[in-house]
């Protein structure tokens, strides 16, 4: 616009400007103002789902502790169905798995725990959920499996408990030499003063008595 145009002129030329692109920015403040208050309201129906999937572990916690064994796996289930994406619906199949271990029924528990690995989005759930069900082989003698399982960890906050799992189901076998090294895998990422150190010393001590004999 001329700074040195008259009045008239620079209103014609407002005029002209929103004739010509009036459209243009109210659309776009419509579009704008319309992204608020979805972002708005996603936000505020996750807040709420969140919530929900809270009180409903809650709820499941509380059923377990009662005995109310029925009642919380139909719990564990509206969590699975409505809130299989929310963190409390893995801390509820956890539960639920721990509570079939106490139960004596592996089989249960370890269906619990494959939903956790065929569902849950972070890497850290998944693997507790892998190594319990692991040692739930490990407990069957199934050997194979427990060890394909270990095997498939990669995180480096895991790796520990996983080799001496490995060393645990190897030791069992009979592979003295194989479960000594995995039980010196496990020892190495462990500060001084942890007190897993002191169980695995004894089993690698054990495997070199062993080893002598």
């Amino acid at each position: 616009m001329d700074i040195y145009a008259s009045d008239d002129e620079k209103g014609e030329d407002i005029k002209r400007w929103w004739r010509e692109n009036g459209r243009s920015v109210i659309a776009g403040s419509i579009l704008g103002l319309a992204i608020i208050f979805a972002g708005r309201y996603w936000i505020g129906y996750q807040q709420n789902q969140s919530e929900k999937a809270a009180n409903s572990y809650q709820q499941l916690t509380i059923l377990v502790a009662d005995g109310k064994q029925d009642d919380a796996v139909e719990q564990n289930n509206l969590l699975a169905s409505e809130f299989s994406s929310s963190p409390y619906a893995v801390f509820a199949a956890l539960e639920m798995a721990s509570q079939a271990v106490s139960d004596n029924d592996n089989k249960t528990a370890k269906s619990y725990l494959e939903w956790v690995i065929k569902n849950a989005s972070l890497s850290g759930h998944i693997e507790i959920a892998q190594l319990r069900l692991a040692k739930l082989f490990l407990a069957e003698a199934n050997y194979e499996k427990a060890l394909s399982l270990a095997n498939e960890s990669k995180s480096a906050s895991f790796a520990s408990l996983f080799a001496e799992l490995r060393g645990d189901a190897l030791s069992v076998q009979g592979k003295q030499v194989e479960a000594r090294a995995a039980y010196q895998s496990a020892i190495l990422s462990l500060v001084d003063g942890e007190p897993r150190r002191v169980l695995l010393n004894m089993k690698i001590d054990n495997m070199a008595v062993v080893d002598a004999s």
